[in-house]
């Protein structure tokens, strides 16, 4: 796995975790008043932070192109 990949997956667990650590603290105590605004802002940015740790997951390696093969120069 590389690193755009790596990085692209620790997005995605880190979002996920944030996400399920929020919801359970929400349903510990329910202030409702606060919690509800909240929880939306939170889970947006969860969704948003998810979303882009996918789509770098999902990159294709486009590097193929850059490859070239070095030719000796001749004499002028």
């Amino acid at each position: 796995m590389d690193r755009t990949r790596l990085t692209g997956l620790t997005l995605m667990i880190a979002a996920a975790c944030q996400a399920l650590w929020f919801l359970l603290s929400v349903r510990r105590r329910s202030y409702a008043a606060v919690a509800i605004p909240a929880a939306a802002i939170t889970l947006t940015a969860a969704v948003l932070i998810f979303w882009v740790g996918w789509t770098t997951y999902e990159l294709e390696d486009d590097l193929e192109g850059l490859r070239f093969r070095s030719e000796p120069l001749d004499d002028v």
